[in-house]
């Protein structure tokens, strides 16, 4: 069966709304109403699109598989098995021939996990839903799954807010596993934020993206380098601005202060109600523009949200300049921009648009930004490349360094990049490769010192190093340390 992936707008009923999800479509051309109504299910429940994409993504493969594969499996589950196993290595023979016609190349271990986990669910819901048989049931798990599982329940518990009122006893389920879990991937450690290049930043503002022929595109882009560079934020983010979030700073007439109000939940802007009430930016672009909020659509119009914290109770992002500077410049740089923007008819609220000929006046998108942003580059003589930290998110990774250069405490770090946790700014505070080599360079020439001579050091026995525990393996005790929560001194 030769299906093919589309993007469909559902209508659910005589509302005049409907839903734009991917779905898949059989050889006939029919949408495949059952992943259709899971890929509904989860729209509602609040998953973002590239979740669903890779549910899709997921079944599209197992589909394409079982239409080359009619015969020889006995069960579901050992379908279902085989099909886990052509993920990790292909199918294409050692001879270079597949008489599947699949000609699939092994997946990683990550994306195979993935995969594997996306159908599981899917299957489950299908089995709820239509008394089908799950593809990959839970079955009982053995010693060391359980450990694992316990230690992800026990970690999991212990980080949750509301944590100290639920049950904690163990949760029946750290018994039990898939039939198919998929390889575990390699553990890794924090991998080095790529930052941008402070050294062709100043290059990259003034003859990069200032050098484009359109004074208007110039200063467009320069706001939301700024944004990005200086206030850290990432650049879906800088796109959702409108031109009513830019406010003069009290407390420095010089500087501004920045907005970035939630696409859906933010409250609109002037105090405005609309006619039932309702204060929202997704009611306000919806009665006003007849518009939905740029994170609901699909294609190049979206743009994406990640961030699940806000600075208010009015769902907005603020952000913070640092240093200072770059807020007196953008501020500077706003009140030209504002002014040629005037000129341009717009049919929506977003402070950054298109100024191209065909596009006028449309919501700015994320490609034709990237686009852009390649263009900066190649005009001072630098190829995008994300490896080297020549791409938009690295700008991002400046700032959190900058910020930890500068001996910024860690909260108020993740107050600046708008974190749920602490743990999600280890990867701009982690030092990088460069800082650990210059640190072991120094620390060898003070060992090396004539006046504080080398001393022999014995090897420890295991027992002693596991004793002060892996912070970075195991942070929380669970397996070494004085004290650990499992193994066999606790008898678990």
């Amino acid at each position: 069966m030769k299906v093919v992936r589309v993007n469909a707008k559902v209508v659910q009923d005589d509302s005049g709304v409907f839903a734009e999800v991917p779905v898949l479509l059989d050889e006939n051309k029919e949408v495949i109403k059952p992943l259709m109504e899971y890929a509904l299910k989860l729209k509602r429940d609040g998953k973002s699109q590239s979740t669903i994409s890779n549910y899709i993504k997921a079944t599209q493969l197992l589909l394409e598989y079982m239409a080359a594969n009619l015969s020889g499996f006995e069960t579901p589950q050992s379908l279902f098995e085989n099909f886990s196993s052509r993920l990790y290595t292909g199918t294409i023979s050692d001879k270079g021939l597949d008489p599947s016609g699949l000609y699939w190349l092994p997946c990683s271990k990550q994306v195979a996990r993935l995969h594997i986990y996306a159908l599981s669910q899917l299957t489950d819901w299908l089995a709820e839903k239509h008394g089908v048989a799950s593809m990959n049931p839970l079955v009982e798990a053995d010693s060391l799954t359980q450990r694992l599982n316990y230690a992800a329940w026990f970690r999991k518990n212990q980080h949750d807010f509301l944590g100290h009122i639920k049950d904690t006893h163990i949760n029946s389920t750290v018994r039990y596993a898939r039939s198919v879990q998929g390889k575990r991937p390699l553990g890794k450690q924090k991998q080095d934020a790529i930052e941008f290049p402070e050294r062709h930043f100043e290059a990259f503002y003034f003859d990069g993206l200032g050098a484009a022929k359109d004074r208007r595109v110039a200063l467009r882009d320069q706001l939301i380098l700024l944004l990005m560079h200086g206030g850290g934020l990432r650049e879906s983010e800088a796109l959702h601005l409108w031109v009513e979030d830019v406010l003069i700073d009290r407390f420095d007439t010089n500087n501004v202060k920045v907005r970035i109000y939630h696409p859906e939940d933010g409250k609109a802007p002037n105090c405005w109600r609309g006619r039932s009430g309702k204060t929202t930016r997704a009611a306000y672009l919806k009665e006003k523009y007849a518009l939905s909020p740029r994170n609901n659509l699909m294609g190049k119009k979206r743009v994406g949200w990640k961030s699940r914290v806000t600075d208010s109770k009015d769902d907005y992002l603020e952000v913070h300049w640092f240093p200072t500077i770059f807020g007196e410049v953008f501020a500077k740089l706003w009140q030209d921009y504002t002014r040629l923007l005037t000129g341009v008819e717009r049919h929506h609220p977003y402070a950054f648009v298109s100024f191209h000929h065909s596009h006028l006046g449309s919501p700015y998108t994320l490609n034709a930004f990237h686009d852009s942003y390649r263009q900066g580059l190649k005009r001072i003589g630098l190829n995008p490349r994300k490896s080297d930290g020549l791409s938009p998110h690295s700008h991002r990774h400046s700032y959190g360094r900058r910020l930890r250069r500068a001996g910024v405490q860690e909260i108020v770090i993740k107050k600046c990049l708008h974190h749920a946790s602490l743990d999600s700014q280890a990867v701009y505070t982690t030092p990088t490769a460069i800082e650990v080599t210059a640190s072991l360079n120094a620390a060898t020439e003070q060992l090396l010192h004539p006046e504080h001579p080398v001393e022999q050091i014995g090897t420890p026995s295991w027992a002693v190093l596991t004793q002060h525990g892996f912070n970075d393996i195991d942070p929380d005790g669970l397996f070494t340390g004085k004290y650990p929560k499992l193994g066999k001194r606790n008898d678990h």
